[in-house]
């Protein structure tokens, strides 16, 4: 099975994927919740009549001094209002009036608040926790490869890998956002860890089956060497994530409800792109590396 061979085939699928969201999320920003951005986010119910109209609603938040509410409705016939920051006495104003209006009872299934400077807090500290984790793997894959030729390429390759999971996330993210509404909460960053977590796990594996066919097959060609670790990892990698993650997150996103329904679909996505990035883009990186390929993609020989 030549893997290597169609490299460039998967660089260009990464590519094409990884851009067409971004894309989205640089037209449309990046969409933040209330829990980096600070705010309040009113979940209700109304009790039997139909709920009024999402432009009674927002006139109602303007009337109390909110001018940014936005409506969504979900499965279970409730809406959610996110809004900048409500205190207890605007919220329950707001909750009068709505109930006024409908004509029935409204029932709170969740209200959840954070003010602007914990919303910073949690931004700074989850960029942090990002960058820690990323740097203490790289560090020890650079330690583990010590005894091997341009260890340092393993590690960098990683990081490559990394940023390709993190970029397909962010990409799927941009997408959600566009057609669903989706947003960035605490449960993006508890699926961004993880995926950063399972992406150097495989790719480490792959790296590993490297380090140990390049001791016994010493005069193979290296793209050879690197094509057939590949292939012997591969089964190991595709089962692992199939039977034990893969098959739980997908019947998550599909009947888990709407509330970790976007958990889930970031984490499915996330965690096939780890398995995916670790067989076809780090290792062929190494590949592309070790053969200078650069050199000849301006039509400049390798000679020269």
């Amino acid at each position: 099975m030549d893997i290597l061979g169609k490299r460039y085939y998967f660089f260009a699928l990464s590519l094409l994927f990884v851009v067409s969201g971004l894309i989205l999320l640089a037209i449309n920003g990046v969409p933040l919740s209330i829990d980096f951005t600070g705010g309040s986010m009113l979940e209700i119910q109304f009790d039997s009549a139909p709920p009024p109209d999402t432009a009674d609603i927002i006139s109602i938040y303007e009337d109390a001094g909110i001018d940014d509410a936005q409506v969504t409705s979900t499965e279970i016939d409730s809406l959610i209002i996110r809004s900048s920051f409500l205190t207890n006495e605007v919220r329950d104003g707001v909750l009068t009036n709505l109930q006024s209006t409908s004509g029935t009872t409204v029932s709170v299934i969740r209200f959840d608040s954070v003010g602007p400077s914990i919303g910073k807090q949690v931004t700074q500290r989850a960029a942090i926790a990002i960058a820690v984790a990323s740097l203490l793997v790289v560090l020890f894959i650079i330690w583990s490869f010590r005894k091997v030729e341009n260890a340092f390429r393993y590690g960098v390759c990683a990081i490559l890998a990394m940023l390709h999971d993190i970029a397909i996330i962010f990409s799927v993210t941009g997408i959600g956002a566009y057609f669903f509404n989706w947003q960035i909460d605490s449960l993006f960053l508890t699926a961004l860890l993880t995926v950063i977590g399972f992406s150097m796990q495989d790719t480490i594996v792959v790296f590993d089956r490297i380090r140990e066919n390049s001791n016994i097959f010493r005069k193979l060609e290296y793209e050879t060497l690197v094509n057939h670790s590949i292939v012997q990892t591969l089964q190991r990698s595709i089962n692992t994530q199939l039977m034990t993650v893969e098959f739980l997150l997908l019947a998550l996103a599909l009947f888990g409800g709407v509330t970790l329904q976007e958990f889930a679909i970031v984490l499915l996505v996330g965690l096939l792109s780890g398995t995916y990035s670790s067989i076809f883009v780090a290792a062929p990186i190494l590949v592309l590396w070790e053969k200078r390929e650069w050199q000849t993609w301006f039509g400049r020989s390798a000679e020269a």
